[in-house]
Formats: structure tokens, C-alpha cells, sequence
């Protein structure tokens, strides 16, 4: 049948791949432009840090991007796949210093390696989008929207304490701070007075929450996260005044009711009022060494850690404005600053937390919310009551309910002026300054005569020195540099400062998306129309690590945006895929752990599609992928298979005419017809004639393939479940190869070469989003003109993937006692008899009478006696 050689049959992956990838970029064959009339979909991955090499998560993440992107193209949808570098960051100071080189050299070199790693992976990005965050061009917009934000009074400067790293001499945002360590270098954070510039994310902390309701495409999970992160809660403030003096402590509180069982008051240990407080007091050393002792464990505890409840008396007293009493004031190392007002009315009597503090420091404890039917003696109680019930000792709030005292007591502080209703969140601003060399300047000055000035629009970019002072090294940080610091101001023209700080390198990335819609714009940062047309993101895809820094970050510059005139969207993404790490030897693949395997190495010995599959093919997107080195070699031998068995045949598929419709033999209900069904419109039959399915093995293959078209169709629309689409294209070539095996052992009963054509070209545009090279040559050798990427993803016939029998397995009171073979069309009362008139089943039954039969889709019949 073929005259194929043996070397024509060899998968030359080397060969066939370095083609293809010259073949899309000289083609640019993934380019795209607004102007295309097809429906848009924006398919992106978490852009990488260029630290130099791509790693297997990077192979992970990116493949499946890539499956996405390919599929969609096929489904007739004007695709943008962009890529870019998150390129400012302290690894690059690091590895400079190291390198003895300088920053940006490092990272453009490495820029270059990688993005030929990327394309060796065949990955279909529109190149002519790519952007580098550390280009000025790039973060010229980046100021400009910093400056617009100020004028919006969302960026501003404030002194505060802040989370120091020592080791990276940089401050880091509360997200930043993970176990109490810094999320770069694992070393531990210190807290320190420094002035900032912050963005004000907390006006917009009630749209992040209540938006959250729209993101049913990402994982609940995430949106669990980014909710609890935000906290709302709503309740009380109320001011107490300290005794002696004018100076006013206000608490928050979410449970008013029980204001009259206060007994003492807790302060975060960085409350500003402190300092009034113990000034002079005879506790006042013993106070600064908790407070240094406490901030020092706060940085390094772990927020699963159990914590000791501690305190240290202030000597000082606050009165409860409901009733007069004489609370005693204490620092506790529970209270957070960062929530509410940093401090806490203490109620030992209902709040466990508290009342483990009070019998500690013998504080009192003072029962105030009675659960009905019930009676509380606090010198009897073991532990705090927290249910809701009747108020007592609460003044003319007595008798009422806990929901109906909270609204009353809330009224009554309003009108007498020492509180009111309100609503706090746990969110808090996002503090951007860092003290590093390599990130994008803050366009800022300062003069002693007009105070802090933005530097001029027409100014920017401010761009970062590259040149250096005298005896510095290139990654001194700008607060060091001399030449860069002496500027004009440009309202009086006198002497001034440039701002030193650098932006947090999260402000880069969580923008960087919309401007990939028109990321050569000399104009603006976002080109409004083009942004319109492609955003939101369809699909975003990452590590479920980013959950609360970088996701709620971009989700808050998108209105920052959106209320800037740049955009009309609330969301920048759809839908959201989290995929798992890449695990081996138990642990994630580290250089730390030496259980880094090279995807260079594998791409060297397999090819970048085996690589592909098996990243695809092992785990679920979601679940971490455990490595598995006879994996690899699996994929391999599998797409040698296929390709022997298609350049074994290839002559015979070349020439096979296609169709337009087919004849098959069904089966209604015992009888046999001929059933003519015609063949949708899909890319794959595109000409002339028609044939009869002779044989049951026809059927069988025919039948094959539209399962499988429709099983792979709908794991990657349903949940992107790559591994079970692969292995229905591995079950359907196995059916091929047993069918229709290749020359030289072949059965008696032939399958007609047109049903082994459609299987054939099935299995490519299936597997070609997964083995892109692979496919397209296959394609390419049977004969086929246009580009297989740009052909459209085969549909399934309904009909055709209809068994003709199922099995029923039959069960007597749970216990399997037979199995059916039944017409697929059979009513549920026929499969009823036939398994009540079943041999096996009348075995069992005898005489004995049966209760209820239970039917289950047409796979199971459980008769229970």
C-alpha cells in the first residue's frame, strides 16, 4: 500500500520542530489585530520574572495557556496570547552584584534566553506585544498614573510603621510579610517608623468585596481568600475617655450589646496613644521593653501559631461612657493596629479570647448577655458565653434582645455624641515605597520652600540612572546617589530632592495586562478602544500563590483605571485557572532542594511537544503534577506510534477521497435500518462522495471517533481536565491500531479507508493544541494545503456517538449478580423484566418477594428483596 521508507518513518522531533517554530514566526502566524471580525478571546499567563531559566512550572503553566489559545483558535475566535517580563525586582540586584554587572544588562540577556526558550516550547504568542516593565517606555505610563492618582488624592505620603527587611534593606507591603518572614529572602521582618507613599486600595474596599460576587469563573477558593483578606465588619465606634485627661480612646466593636460587661481595655503595642500614656508613669520602661518584645514576635510568628495572650498594665484608666465605670488600660500583644481602631473594649465575659486574658491577670468578669432559660454566675463560669440571648446590667437596655440591644445601644451613642455606626475593614493601604535601586522612580519632589511637587507630565519618564557616582557600585539604591537626587523644582525653580523611593514592583504587574492591548502607544497607556474590544482577560492563568498580592492588586487598578477614563470594565478577569506546582521527590522543584529538573535537557533528548504532554497528561491543571521521569518516556513512545503509524500509511490517506455523509446500519429496538447522517461542516470533510459503514468494525471506529471528539471537546470547555482529553485520543488510536493495524497485519475484514481517514485526521486536530509541532507536520504530509492551525476543531455527531448496546450491570439487594447487554434505546421497563427474567437473578429471588427496583440512567438495575 505505501512506499513510505523506514527513514521517512522515524520521528526526527529535532528536524520537524526547528521548522515549525521558523514556519509561525515568519509567517507571524499568531498575530492578531482588532480589525479581525471573528469574536476576540484574550487567553493569558502570569508573565515570568526573567531570572535566566525557564523551569518546569514555567513549562507547566505555560502549556496550558498555549492548549487554551490553539483551541479557541480553532473554534473560529480571534485570539490574543501575549507575552512579557516582569523584569524590575531585587533578584536582578542580587545576581548583578554577584555577576559584577549591571542590572539591566542582566536582565535584558536574560530576557533574550528565555524568550528562545519559549519559543523552542512552540508556544503561539503574539510576539509583536511583548513588553519588558523595566523599559522606560514601559513604566513612563506607569508615573503618569502614579501622578493621576495623586491628583485623585489615591497616592500619598504618611509615616507609618512598616514591614523592614533587613536582609533586602527594603520595606515590604503587609502581604509581602508571610510567617512573619519576607516572601523574597525567607529572612525575618522587623517593624520601623519610615514616611511612604501609599495607595489608597481601602476607597475601594467595599466595591473589591462586594465585586467578588461577579467572579463565578474563578475558584472559590481564591475568592474565599481575597474576602476574608478584605474583612468586613460592621458595629460600633465609641470613645473613651481617659481618665484625667482630654485625650479620647476609641474602640470598634462588633457586638455593642455587651458594652456594659467592658472591664478592661486592650491596645495594639503600636497605638500612637501610648507614648501619652506612660510618659512619666512609673511603668514606663517596663511598657517600651513588652512593646519591643511583642513587635519582634509579631514579625516572626507564623499565622497558624497558637499564641500566649499577654499584657502589661499602662497605669492608666479610660471610663466607659454607657455607664461610668473604670476600665483599666493594657497593651496586649492580640490587638492589631492594622483593624479597626488598634483598640479592643475587653468583655472577658463574652469572648473566649478575653476571658483567658482576665483569669491571668485577674481582671474582672461580668456577665451582661443571658441566653434564655439560662443563668450565669461569673465566679462559676469556665469559659466565655458567646450564644445571643437578654441583656442584664445593661442600664435601660436591660430586658432586650442581643439584636435588638446592638441597634439601640449604636442610637444612643449617636445622639449623645461619643459614637456611631461603622464599618471597618481588615484591608489596609498599600504601602509601594521600596528602598532599592532597581524598580521604577516615583515621580516626586521635594522643596523646602513649596513642599512636595509631582514632577511634570512632560518630564516623564523620570528614568532610573544607569551611570553611577563615584566609588558606587551599579546597584546602589537612589537615595545614594547624588547626581540623581539635586533637581530644580518646578514650580519656584530652586533647589530640590527627588524622591528616592522606587515603586513596589507589584504596581507593574498589576497593570500590565491592558497594556498589552496597544503596548506600542506613544500616546497613553491604554489605547481606550482597543482595550474595549479585548479586555477583559477571558481566561488568566497562574499560581494560586498570587491569590491576594497580585490578583486583588490588578483588580484594584482596573477601577483605578476604569475611574481614570482608561477603561470600561469593573474585572480584569473572567475566568481564572490556579494550576498546582510541579513536585518531585515530595517537595516543589527548587535549586534549594536540588530536585530541579531541566526542561533544556528533556527538550534535548524528546522534543518540546513529549515535554508538552507529559506536563498536560500527568495531573490535572489544578493539582500539583508529581514528576515522573517514565512519564516522559511514555508521551514519547506514544507520538512514535502515531507518527509511524501515519507516515506507514501516508500515501493510502493522502489519496483517500473525503465525504460529505455517511450510511450506517442502527438498530431501533431489535430491528436493523440504514440511517444516512450527514456530516457537519468542520475542516476535516470538505469534498465529494459517500460511503456505507460495511461492517460492524466500521461502525465501532466511526463511532470512536465522534466519542472521542466530544469527550475532548468537552473536557477542555468543561474544566480544562487536559490529562482524560489525552488519554480519549490514547483509547481512540488504540482502537485505530486494532482495527485497522498497519500493513503487513492486516485482518480479513478490511475497514473502508475513509472511516480510518476520519480517525486519522480526528487524532491530529485533537491533539494539535497539546504536540503543536507534532500535529502540524502530520497534517503537512497528508496532503494539506492551508496550515492545520488554521483549519477549525472537528464537531461531533450526536448520532454517531451513540452506542448501539450499553451494559446494565443488575443487582440484588447491592450485591452485583449479573450484566445486560442492551439495546441503547431500550425503555427502562423493558431493562426492568429482562433483569427480572435474568437466569443469575431468578437464582437468587426464588420465591422470595421484591420490595422496589431501582433504575439507575442505563447502567444499573438494583433489585432489593
Amino acid at each position: 500500500m505505501s512506499t513510505t521508507t523506514e527513514s521517512d518513518k522515524k520521528y526526527d522531533f529535532k528536524t520537524i520542530e526547528a521548522y515549525w517554530q521558523e514556519f509561525w514566526q515568519r509567517e507571524a502566524s499568531y498575530k492578531v489585530s482588532e480589525d479581525d471580525p471573528r469574536e476576540k478571546y484574550y487567553a493569558l499567563e502570569m508573565f515570568p520574572y526573567p531570572s535566566g531559566r525557564i523551569h518546569m512550572g514555567h513549562v507547566r503553566n505555560y502549556s496550558i495557556g498555549d492548549v487554551i489559545a490553539r483551541y479557541k483558535r480553532l473554534r473560529g475566535f480571534n485570539v490574543l496570547h501575549p507575552m512579557g517580563w516582569d523584569a524590575f525586582g531585587l533578584p536582578a540586584e542580587n545576581a548583578a552584584l554577584k555577576n559584577n554587572t549591571h542590572p539591566a544588562r542582566w536582565t535584558y540577556d536574560n530576557i533574550d534566553y528565555m524568550r528562545n526558550q519559549l519559543r523552542q516550547l512552540g508556544l503561539s504568542y503574539d510576539w509583536d506585544r511583548e513588553i519588558a516593565t523595566c523599559n522606560p517606555a514601559y513604566y513612563r505610563w506607569e508615573q503618569l498614573l502614579f501622578l493621576q492618582m495623586y491628583e485623585k488624592g489615591l497616592a500619598y505620603q504618611k509615616n507609618t510603621t512598616v514591614n523592614w527587611c533587613n536582609s533586602c534593606q527594603t520595606v515590604l507591603a503587609n502581604e509581602q510579610v508571610i510567617d512573619g518572614t519576607c516572601w523574597r529572602c525567607d529572612e525575618p521582618v522587623t517593624p520601623r517608623q519610615m514616611n511612604g507613599w501609599f495607595f489608597k486600595i481601602t476607597d475601594y474596599a467595599e466595591e473589591l468585596l462586594c465585586d467578588l460576587d461577579k467572579l463565578s469563573g474563578w475558584p472559590d477558593k481564591v475568592v474565599t481568600m481575597q474576602r476574608n483578606w478584605i474583612g468586613k465588619s460592621e458595629g460600633l465606634t465609641c470613645d473613651f475617655k481617659i481618665e484625667g485627661s482630654e485625650e479620647i480612646l476609641s474602640i470598634f466593636t462588633t457586638r455593642p450589646d455587651t458594652i456594659f460587661g467592658v472591664t478592661f481595655m486592650s491596645i495594639a503595642p503600636e497605638h500612637p496613644l501610648i507614648e501619652t500614656l506612660i510618659k512619666g508613669s512609673e511603668q514606663e520602661q517596663e511598657v517600651r521593653d513588652f512593646i519591643g518584645a511583642t513587635l519582634l514576635e509579631k514579625q516572626q510568628q507564623k499565622p497558624d501559631d497558637e499564641q500566649e495572650k499577654k499584657g502589661i498594665f499602662t497605669g492608666r484608666y479610660c471610663l466607659n461612657p454607657f455607664n461610668g465605670d473604670k476600665v483599666p488600660v493594657y497593651v496586649a500583644n492580640f490587638v492589631l493596629m492594622g483593624y479597626g481602631t488598634g483598640a479592643v473594649m475587653a468583655v472577658p465575659a463574652h469572648d473566649q479570647r478575653d476571658f483567658e486574658f482576665a483569669q491571668k491577670y485577674n481582671l474582672a468578669i461580668k456577665p451582661v448577655v443571658i441566653p434564655e432559660g439560662t443563668t450565669i454566675e461569673a465566679s462559676k463560669m469556665m469559659a466565655a458565653s458567646i450564644d445571643p440571648g437578654l441583656l442584664a446590667g445593661s442600664g435601660t437596655f436591660t430586658g432586650m434582645s442581643s439584636l435588638q440591644a446592638k441597634q439601640a445601644i449604636i442610637d444612643h451613642a449617636t445622639i449623645q455624641g461619643f459614637g456611631a455606626a461603622h464599618i471597618t475593614y481588615r484591608l489596609r493601604d498599600w504601602g509601594i515605597s521600596r528602598q532599592r535601586y532597581w524598580g521604577a522612580p516615583i515621580p516626586m519632589i521635594y522643596c523646602d520652600k513649596c513642599g512636595v511637587q509631582p514632577v511634570p507630565r512632560e518630564q516623564l519618564p523620570l528614568i532610573l540612572p544607569e551611570d553611577t557616582d563615584s566609588g558606587q557600585h551599579t546597584c546602589a539604591p537612589l537615595h545614594q546617589r547624588d547626581s540623581f537626587i539635586k533637581t530644580t523644582c518646578p514650580a519656584c525653580g530652586g533647589e530640590a530632592r527627588r524622591e528616592t523611593d522606587t515603586m513596589d514592583t507589584f504596581v507593574e504587574s498589576s497593570w500590565y495586562f491592558a497594556r498589552y492591548t496597544s503596548p506600542r502607544n506613544t500616546q497613553a497607556p491604554i489605547d481606550r478602544d482597543k482595550a474595549a474590544h479585548w479586555l477583559p482577560v477571558d481566561q488568566y492563568i497562574g499560581g494560586v500563590e498570587h491569590a491576594i498580592l497580585h490578583l486583588l492588586y490588578s483588580r484594584f487598578f482596573t477601577k483605578v483605571l476604569r475611574d481614570l477614563g482608561y477603561l470600561d470594565i469593573d474585572e480584569p478577569f473572567t475566568n481564572l485557572l490556579t494550576q498546582g506546582m510541579v513536585i518531585k521527590d515530595g517537595a516543589k522543584m527548587s535549586k534549594s532542594k536540588g530536585n530541579v529538573v531541566d526542561p533544556n535537557d528533556l527538550i534535548h533528548e524528546y522534543g518540546a511537544d513529549t515535554v508538552r504532554l507529559f506536563s498536560l497528561f500527568a495531573a490535572p491543571p489544578e493539582k500539583d503534577l508529581e514528576w515522573n521521569a517514565k512519564g516522559v518516556e511514555g508521551a514519547f513512545r506514544f507520538l512514535n506510534r502515531i507518527y509511524r503509524y501515519v507516515m506507514g500509511n501516508k500515501e493510502q490517506l493522502r489519496s483517500e477521497g473525503k465525504i460529505t455523509y455517511i450510511k450506517i446500519r442502527t438498530k431501533t429496538e431489535g430491528k436493523t435500518a440504514n440511517t444516512k447522517i450527514q456530516l457537519r461542516s468542520d475542516g476535516m470533510f470538505q469534498s465529494k462522495g459517500k460511503i456505507e459503514l460495511r461492517s460492524e468494525a466500521d461502525q465501532a471506529l466511526h463511532r470512536k471517533t465522534h466519542q472521542t471528539i466530544q469527550r475532548v471537546t468537552l473536557n477542555i470547555e468543561n474544566n480544562f481536565h487536559f490529562n482524560t482529553a489525552i488519554s480519549g485520543i490514547m483509547e481512540l488510536f488504540n482502537t485505530l491500531t486494532t482495527l485497522a493495524p498497519m500493513e503487513g497485519d492486516r485482518p480479513q475484514n478490511k475497514l473502508t479507508p475513509a472511516v480510518v481517514h476520519e480517525a486519522v485526521r480526528a487524532i491530529l486536530l485533537l491533539l494539535s493544541p497539546m504536540v503543536p509541532h507534532f500535529c502540524a507536520e502530520l497534517w503537512k504530509q497528508l496532503g494539506n494545503t492551508h496550515p492545520l492551525d488554521q483549519g477549525q476543531w472537528p464537531a461531533f455527531d450526536i448520532e454517531a456517538a451513540k452506542e448501539e448496546e450499553l451494559t446494565v450491570v443488575v443487582q440484588v439487594n447491592g450485591k452485583v449478580r449479573s450484566r445486560l447487554q442492551v439495546p441503547a434505546d431500550m425503555a427502562d421497563e423493558a431493562i426492568k423484566d429482562m433483569a427480572l427474567n435474568d437466569r443469575n437473578v431468578q437464582k437468587i429471588i426464588l420465591a422470595q418477594p421484591v420490595k422496589k427496583i431501582i433504575i439507575v440512567q442505563k447502567k444499573l438495575v438494583n433489585i432489593v428483596l
